[in-house]
């Protein structure tokens, strides 16, 4: 069972002012429930996560911690508006959680891979297990190919959408955007092309 917290409560976990909270759960940054008497409601384990979300961004300098913390608000908000999107609905929440850890993952492993300026082949094997695992959680639920590659393609646009819009955000040279562009597109077709080879297998058999 979730335990919830109001928001004095979770502000003090997070060690923030309760109006900076407000602030991230107004814009999407950090998951929210509001009670039908209008009061916000936050799940520990929701707070748990996002701490150590901020905790690995402050490994991460520069450009990659702008994009980091960009595309995680910007992952966030377009999950919270597509909530009846035909795919989602294929989920129940266990399977729903899986592709938040799945995600979560992946997350991770951009922010490393980004980081280097060349190299990163085991990253991208990691990836690529990641495209596998998400495709076998896909075809346990009967999913199609074409609803597994919008999932992925939901989230690759949300992370390149972010990185579009660095530079006029965060007066990023755009050469340093163009090199984070070739990076995230070299590990995201890494899940991809992972996805569609456990279909074809599948198919096969």
């Amino acid at each position: 069972m979730r335990e919830w917290l109001n928001l004095h409560q979770a502000a003090k976990q997070l060690g923030v002012h309760p109006t900076t909270l407000r602030r991230w759960a107004d814009s999407g940054e950090i998951p929210v429930m509001v009670t039908p008497g209008g009061h916000r409601r936050f799940a520990m384990a929701d707070l748990e996560r996002f701490t150590s979300e901020r905790h690995k961004l402050r490994t991460v300098g520069g450009l990659e911690l702008i994009w980091a913390e960009r595309a995680m608000a910007q992952t966030r908000k377009e999950i919270v508006s597509r909530r009846d999107t035909s795919w989602l609905a294929l989920f129940d929440e266990s399977d729903r959680e899986r592709k938040r850890v799945l995600g979560r993952r992946l997350m991770g492993l951009m922010l490393q891979y980004i980081a280097l300026q060349d190299g990163g082949e085991d990253l991208l094997e990691e990836a690529r297990a990641i495209g596998r695992e998400h495709a076998a959680n896909a075809l346990s639920v009967g999913m199609p190919l074409v609803a597994a590659m919008q999932i992925v393609l939901f989230f690759r646009d949300t992370l390149i959408d972010a990185a579009l819009h660095l530079p006029e955000a965060a007066n990023v040279r755009p050469e340093a955007n163009t090199r984070l562009l070739r990076r995230m597109t070299n590990l995201l077709n890494a899940v991809e092309l992972s996805v569609a080879e456990v279909y074809d297998h599948q198919s096969k058999n």
